[in-house]
């Protein structure tokens, strides 16, 4: 069961300001703790795994990014509310789990350590 909120979701007027929409949905999102909520609710479901290379680095941002974001988050909602645990994992808890073993607070301290061996503390941990 989800906590009540104060924050305000109704439009008022005509337009939609999407950005304090956006604004107002992440604050809700961090006062319920959504992520750890959605982890903990899904725990002893049947696991879900959805396997994501890595962004593309081989061109301009194209309609065919975006296509493949959709399909990606399109299946793992799907997954998600059909009965599924679904590990949410890309680079981001790796690089996670190397700032902590390593002290790293910010990207000045990833430029002091150097991006190579940086780098090569992830790869360590998943290859």
């Amino acid at each position: 069961m989800l906590p009540s909120t104060t924050i305000d979701f109704s439009v008022t007027g005509e337009i939609l300001q999407f950005g304090n929409a956006e604004k107002n949905i992440l604050a809700y999102w961090k006062q319920i703790n959504a992520f750890e909520t959605s982890n903990k609710l899904s725990k002893d479901r049947p696991r879900y795994t959805f396997y994501d290379g890595p962004p593309f680095a081989t061109s301009l941002p194209h309609i065919g990014h975006i296509l493949a974001g959709t399909i990606k988050d399109t299946v793992t909602r799907w997954a998600y509310q059909t009965g599924h645990h679904v590990e949410h994992c890309h680079g981001l808890p790796v690089e996670h789990k190397i700032d902590k073993m390593h002290d790293i607070k910010d990207p000045e301290d990833v430029a002091k350590t150097g991006i190579a061996t940086y780098n090569n503390h992830c790869r360590q941990i998943v290859m």
